[in-house]
């Protein structure tokens, strides 16, 4: 049981805190001059058994999938299950 708790860290996800077991954290990232967030955009990566890890979780897509031309601020959210499945998503508020 601790061996697979030590293995799991290989699939951990950025986070200001994480569990063993579960992870669901929310945390900004980066805020600007530019007033309004009427739209939201986001955009994620995923790792599998910390061996493979696919997605484009950058600002620029996140504000792509929104049409936002200003971004207003920047948040992300992590998730992890045992470590094994994990799943990192940008959100950008702007206009």
């Amino acid at each position: 049981m601790c061996a697979a708790l030590f293995c799991a860290g290989c699939g951990v996800v950025k986070t200001p805190v994480s569990g063993a077991l579960y992870t669901d954290v929310k945390d900004g990232i980066a805020v600007t001059a530019n007033a309004g967030s009427n739209k939201v955009g986001t955009a994620e990566a995923t790792g599998y058994l910390g061996l493979v890890a696919v997605g484009d979780a950058s600002i620029e897509a996140a504000a792509k999938e929104a049409g936002i031309t200003r971004i207003h601020h920047v948040d992300y959210q992590s998730k992890s299950y045992l470590g094994l499945y994990n799943v990192y998503t940008i959100i950008v508020y702007g206009e």
